[in-house]
Order: C-alpha cells, then structure tokens, then sequence
C-alpha cells in the first residue's frame, strides 16, 4: 500500500498601501500688491501735474498743490515671483481716470516702472513698482478719478 501525504501549504500573503503625490507650483506668477494712487490733490485756476515716483514720492508742476492731508498715495505694486529670469513687455502709456458720477477726465502719462521695462531680471520674488505723471487741467471738477484696469505684462525667460 503506498500511501501519499499531500500537505496543504498555506500562503500567507502580506499587503501595504502607499500614496502618491505632486506638488505643483507656479514657475512664475505676477500678482498685484497695491494700487495707483496720487492722494489728494488741489487742482488750480491753470493746468499742472502730479508726478507719482516709483517710489510712492509725490512732486506737483503748474497750477496744482498738494495739500496738508495727502491720502493714501501709492505707485501700483505688482509681486512677481519668477523661476525663471523677466522682463516688461507691457506697461500702459496712458491710463484713463474718469470722475465717478461724471464724464470728467485725466490722464497718467508718461507711465514709469522700476525696474525699468528695459533690462532683463533675475529669478526670485521681486516687487514691480509703476508710477506716472497725473495730467490735471485748469480748475478740474472735484471727486474721486478712478480707472478701469490697466494691464502690466511680464515675460519669463
């Protein structure tokens, strides 16, 4: 008689879990910080300006004074966070402010950045600043002058 022994392996099987990730970030990115504002502003019997440095100083040509309480007064400020060097390609040459409940205008021009629109930037986060030269006419109407948006352009090389 043969006999047979057939053993009944057992298997033992073992499991584990794992997840899977990816962090995504902008390589580059322009984001407002601050907008324009020339304060308050004394328009005269003639024509002048309010110039607006990059660096939110305020100086004043012709007719127009700046009184004792200056309001917020700001260049724009745009973050740009690059990996990558940039460069301006577009900022505005004139930016348009309306009266807010009239027709009435004014117009910001010549419109300057720094850094200038004119040389390449590093990589990193840097802060674009854009100032201009607010064009007041003779005995303007008070009120508030707001723009529509204006658009700064970067380009990432």
């Amino acid at each position: 008689m043969i006999l047979s022994f057939i053993s009944a392996v057992s298997a033992y099987g073992q499991s584990a879990t794992a997840t899977a990730s990816a962090t995504l970030t902008a390589p580059m990115s322009i984001v407002k910080s601050a907008d324009m504002n020339f304060g308050n502003i004394m328009p005269g019997a003639t024509s002048g300006t309010v110039v607006l440095s990059t660096t939110s100083n305020r100086t004043t040509t012709g007719g127009v004074t700046l009184p004792a309480q200056t309001g917020t007064v700001s260049a724009a400020i745009f973050a740009v966070n690059a990996s990558k060097n940039w460069k301006i390609i577009t900022i505005p040459t004139t930016i348009t402010l309306t009266r807010s409940g009239g027709s009435e205008t004014m117009t910001v021009n010549p419109v300057s950045s720094s850094p200038s629109g004119t040389g390449a930037q590093g990589a990193g986060l840097t802060n674009l600043y854009i100032g201009g030269t607010l064009n007041v006419g003779a005995n303007q109407t008070a009120g508030i002058y707001i723009s529509s948006s204006f658009t700064v352009t970067v380009n990432f090389f």
